[in-house]
């Protein structure tokens, strides 16, 4: 039976992100593949509840010991929270989405999980200020995903020109992520998303944003886009599987323009560990948004997007936007 829906595909770029990110979760910071390849055999791979026995006796990281299967990671919470915040306002307001993130993560709030370094040092400023002291740049001089998170709101929303774009997500990245190297990270994944909203092919939409890439960023993409065919591992063994931007990209770009679907994306990138849930989300949200731009209809499986739990917040915040 045919279970395809029609989707817009500015929509689908936030529903990709978030489906990715906590499909991911109960193997988020596992760096052990052939533990990973174990688990699939037994039960499966995606939507599984974090089990610390999992983690055991290998590299990895227990994090998620709270959460359970359709929970978001620290970092879909964050894409949500940018998700929540358009649909209030209407636009960005830095003030007021500063505001809703010390509230949402900090002492008090509505968050329950894992902490990571950038949102610590981010809520160590701005804990102790008033609204109208918070500074512009609030975030830790940090390259990790973090940087990333909130960026497939922003672009599925902005309706102005490229350069305008990469103002607003420098502005974005900075109350978390304080670093030149995630701003440049992030203003290429934006590109790359702005790009395929446009019509663009996954491979023509990471070539043309080369130019918004730094100089440390740019010869790992042009390498990683040399590989002829979806090699996910052998990409994770040259750059890396942890959390800091110039590992995560090239995986990111390599599983993109070579994955057939939507499934087979989300799969490929847990299945070579580590920071799983912190690439996910740009993953889901180019892979996506590329699918429901081609075809108008949305290629997250059905069955997966039953599974998220935030799923009627979601929804709102879309039907508002």
């Amino acid at each position: 039976m045919n279970t395809c829906i029609r989707i817009e595909p500015r929509a689908a770029t936030i529903l990709g992100a978030l489906i990715a990110d906590c499909a991911s979760l109960g193997l988020h910071w596992l760096y052990d593949a052939e533990r990973i390849a174990h688990i699939e055999k037994n039960k499966g791979l995606v939507f599984l509840t974090p089990n610390a026995l999992d983690y055991e006796g290998v590299s990895g990281y227990f994090a998620h010991g709270l959460k359970r299967a359709g929970d978001s990671s620290g970092y879909g919470e964050l894409c949500l929270l940018m998700l929540q915040h358009l649909a209030q306002h209407g636009q960005f307001d830095r003030i007021a989405y500063q505001t809703e993130y010390r509230n949402f993560f900090g002492p008090g709030g509505p968050y329950i999980g894992y902490v990571d370094s950038p949102a610590r040092q981010t809520l160590q400023t701005l804990l102790p200020l008033k609204a109208e002291e918070f500074p512009q740049n609030s975030g830790a001089d940090d390259d990790q995903f973090a940087a990333l998170a909130a960026l497939p709101p922003i672009v599925a929303v902005h309706s102005g020109s490229q350069d305008a774009l990469k103002t607003k997500i420098a502005q974005v990245v900075r109350i978390t992520n304080d670093n030149d190297i995630a701003v440049a990270a992030a203003q290429y994944a934006s590109c790359a998303l702005f790009e395929v909203l446009n019509g663009q092919s996954i491979i023509q939409a990471l070539t043309r944003s080369l130019a918004h890439a730094d100089s440390q960023l740019r010869p790992l993409l042009e390498e990683v886009m040399q590989m002829p065919e979806l090699d996910a591992a052998a990409a994770a063994k040259r750059f890396g599987t942890a959390c800091h931007v110039l590992e995560g990209m090239p995986i990111i770009a390599h599983i993109a323009s070579h994955a057939p679907d939507y499934r087979s994306a989300v799969e490929e990138n847990i299945r070579i560990g580590g920071d799983s849930c912190g690439r996910s989300i740009m993953l889901g949200a180019i892979v996506a948004a590329y699918s429901a731009q081609q075809t108008g209809l949305n290629s997250i499986p059905l069955e997966w997007l039953a599974q998220l739990r935030n799923l009627s917040k979601v929804a709102h915040s879309l039907k508002k936007l």
